[in-house]
């Protein structure tokens, strides 16, 4: 039996993705995501958040590359990878990363537009929009 390895998460960028170009021409774009949860402790509220990193190759880096930035909310499915390597001083280092398998923005159209509007509430699902314009639900509608 086969195992499975799938993510998805919900979150804020903590950059701009950063892009390289390898040999072969093959595009990498990599940035950290921020999810936060909030629970109660003790009768106050506290917020947790989880800091991801996230990689993304070929076409799907190009298209974060231009269309994502901080603090842009992202929808993302991918799967856990986890490589090691050797920092300057020769250690052994491991790094677990999410290897996106696709992504949709998410957002109101505001902050897709260079012209601006007032802020507030959305008023239907047309005020959410992904990189091709489609409407996408907002993240309380997504299916988990």
């Amino acid at each position: 039996m086969s195992g499975i390895n799938k993510v998805i998460l919900v979150g804020h960028l903590g950059k701009d993705p950063e892009v390289r170009h390898l040999e072969g021409g093959v595009t990498v774009a990599s940035f950290p995501l921020a999810t936060s949860e909030t629970y109660n402790k003790d009768g106050k509220r506290v917020e947790q958040t989880e800091w991801h990193n996230i990689v993304l190759w070929r076409g799907l880096a190009e298209v974060a590359s231009k269309y994502l930035q901080k603090g842009k909310l992202v929808y993302i499915e991918g799967k856990l990878r986890t490589r090691s390597f050797e920092d300057k001083e020769k250690v052994k280092k491991y790094v677990t990363e999410v290897v996106a398998e696709n992504f949709t923005m998410l957002g109101r159209k505001s902050d897709f537009e260079n012209t601006p509007v007032s802020s507030g509430t959305p008023k239907s699902e047309d005020d959410y929009v992904s990189p091709n314009n489609d409407s996408v639900a907002e993240t309380g509608d997504l299916p988990f």
